[in-house]
């Protein structure tokens, strides 16, 4: 009896993980925050300390057009992946730094983009990747 409760749980917490939302980049695996809304699309990652390694935060725009992010307030490195409509990378902006002025620099998308990615800074490098690379998304 021990052993079978034992196994319920354990496909439980397996079932459970198999539903957080999840992106698939060059064969990688991120587990992701969704910014779906004008407020976390805002927040972001700001005032984190830090970020797992295979985290980060997906925003998923209503419309796909040029985008601009900016570090102020993120206390860490980031990349920024830009995505079109057909979730093809259009570019990267590699290891954006925290922005500690006003006057923040924007970090600009080079075509109309729909999604945005932010991993931590170095993973673009890491993996590799290059425009036209596809985006998988797991959201269910």
């Amino acid at each position: 009896m021990r052993n079978l409760c034992l196994a319920l749980t354990v496909l439980i917490c397996t079932s459970c993980m198999a539903q957080e939302p999840h992106v698939m980049l060059a064969g990688e695996r991120f587990y992701v925050e969704l910014a779906t809304t004008p407020e976390e699309q805002a927040l972001g990652l700001m005032f984190r300390e830090e970020l797992e390694d295979n985290r980060g935060m997906l925003f998923i725009f209503p419309v796909e057009r040029m985008r601009s992010f900016w570090m102020k307030n993120t206390r860490i490195a980031l990349d920024i992946f830009y995505f079109d409509s057909d979730l093809k990378l259009i570019n990267v902006v590699e290891n954006a730094r925290p922005c500690k002025t006003r006057n923040c620099k924007p970090l600009l998308s080079e075509a109309p983009a729909l999604y945005v990615l932010e991993l931590n800074a170095g993973k673009a490098s890491e993996l590799g990747v290059e425009p036209g690379d596809v985006l998988e998304i797991n959201v269910d």
